[in-house]
């Protein structure tokens, strides 16, 4: 197994050159053509005193130059810091700054949100864009240079590769460290849990600052040189035209999203014989609604796990093996899974604990922040936080969580972050902030406020004061006033 990323993809361009890398709006990208990308890039990156070690944080949709830029700054042996595409400034201020971020690349349309901070950002010296402006350093800009060979960095897989900020506890983020080797246990996964090949395409359904969309999306795929299929119109109809006219072999996506293909009118409209399985995680899949899918589609539907901390996939159900409803399936291989009960003490087949994994793809740890490190990782295994239990046969079945969070459209939101924002508004004496179950979406957000005396504010207030200082995904969707908390 090879332990860096850089050596990962540049084995996969030089063996399948002229196979097709990434489709993208008709475009067909050659893997000889994004090697030579990814390196033009890193030439770019590097004259602006980029290097080893240096943090680059990227805020951009699934586009080619996600990817391009991902694996220059991983060539450069620097550290890409993915952050979601919906961030405000607000939330944009403390990650830049909490990273280190010495550069920050983002399309043109969201300069504005790092323009407002950047005065109490200083040591984040670089805007690069996606296009040619005249004030930044663009992508397409160092396309132009022709310099297509990239000096070797020495990059060991013990070397961070990524970070991706999780919601805490407490509700300020923290940034998990991944490493080469943690993200390559990642790149094995669509050959070796999935009978992958270079005729596979993925269809690129979830963001690419996700970890699971990250993993199963990007890495897995140019791993295997299969083909990465982006859209930039997320709606049903686009994703059963996509499927039909670009050959779609899987799909890895939340649970709404197969939800909606299910329920959606159109569907026999449409030539979905190319599919080969689907993936769902993120959050749960209702079980009842998975022999439904396979049954309309002719497709094996499989439900993974994962957690940012663990690169993130954890376990899987297998394609050729037993589906059992309900199940998050198997650890992949070279990982351990484990349930505790209240005192420490390993539970028997059957018993609901606490579920811890071990392996290769646990994070380094949280940046700059040894003490939650410490609490999360114990002696090499990693505490999830999630109730589960494991049958006779290792299968694993969620049962709850023990940490406050609400998991929406495959997005995790710690309530204590949601009422720190409500807490801000002066009409608001307390708040608290819940999950709500929703079919499509899993959960949504509630807020449940205590207004300060002779307050008038309304649901609407509300629901505008979050959405200045929280991603879009963690506003509340339904707020309810109250006198007291039970």
């Amino acid at each position: 197994m090879k332990q860096n990323l850089r050596e990962m993809l540049e084995y996969t361009c030089s063996r399948y050159p002229d196979r097709t890398s990434l489709i993208y709006n008709e475009k067909n990208i050659s893997y000889a053509e994004l090697g030579r990308a990814v390196n033009a890039f890193g030439n770019r990156l590097k004259m602006l005193g980029i290097a080893k070690g240096d943090k680059v944080a990227m805020m951009l949709p699934n586009i080619p130059e996600f990817i391009i830029s991902y694996f220059a700054l991983l060539k450069l042996g620097a550290v890409a810091v993915t952050i979601h595409t919906l961030s405000t400034s607000h939330e944009l201020l403390y990650l830049l700054d909490n990273c280190d971020a010495k550069a920050f690349i983002t399309i043109p349309s969201s300069v504005k949100r790092f323009e407002e901070i950047r005065e109490k950002l200083p040591q984040c010296e670089h805007l690069i864009t996606t296009e040619d402006s005249h004030e930044t350093l663009s992508i397409l800009g160092s396309m132009e240079m022709n310099a297509f060979e990239l000096d070797i960095t020495e990059i060991t897989g013990d070397d961070p590769a990524a970070m991706i900020y999780t919601s805490g506890l407490t509700g300020k983020p923290l940034g998990a460290v991944l490493t080469h080797r943690n993200l390559s246990t990642q790149s094995y996964l669509l050959e070796d849990i999935c009978n992958g090949t270079v005729d596979d395409r993925g269809l690129c359904l979830i963001p690419l600052f996700h970890s699971f969309g990250a993993t199963a999306n990007m890495l897995m795929s140019l791993k295997t040189g299969a083909s990465v299929v982006m859209i930039d119109q997320f709606n049903l109809e686009n994703i059963f035209k996509t499927i039909e006219e670009k050959k779609i072999t899987y799909i890895a996506a939340v649970p709404r999203v197969f939800l909606g293909m299910l329920l959606f009118d159109g569907a026999s409209n449409y030539d979905t014989g190319s599919l080969r399985f689907c993936v769902t995680g993120g959050s749960a899949m209702p079980p009842e609604y998975m022999p439904m899918f396979e049954k309309k589609f002719g497709v094996t539907l499989v439900q993974g796990y994962g957690l940012t901390e663990a690169s993130p996939v954890c376990s899987v159900s297998r394609i050729d093996g037993t589906q059992k409803p309900g199940s998050i399936g198997l650890p992949i291989p070279g990982v351990e899974a484990k349930v505790l009960d209240e005192t420490g003490s390993p539970l028997s087949a059957g018993g609901i604990g606490e579920l811890l994994i071990r392996g290769p793809n646990v994070m380094k740890g949280y940046y700059k922040n040894e003490k939650a490190t410490a609490e999360v990782i114990q002696n090499g295994w990693l505490h999830t936080g999630d109730l589960a239990r494991i049958d006779e046969e290792g299968y694993i079945f969620l049962e709850g969580r023990l940490k406050r969070m609400i998991i929406t459209s495959g997005f995790n939101v710690y309530p204590a972050e949601v009422e720190n924002i409500l807490r801000m508004h002066p009409a608001v004496r307390d708040a608290r902030a819940a999950g709500k179950d929703d079919l499509m979406r899993g959960e949504i957000v509630k807020a449940l406020v205590i207004k300060s005396t002779d307050s008038s504010i309304g649901e609407k207030d509300i629901m505008k004061h979050c959405r200045n200082y929280l991603s879009s995904y963690k506003c509340p969707r339904e707020v309810e006033f109250v006198e007291t908390f039970d």
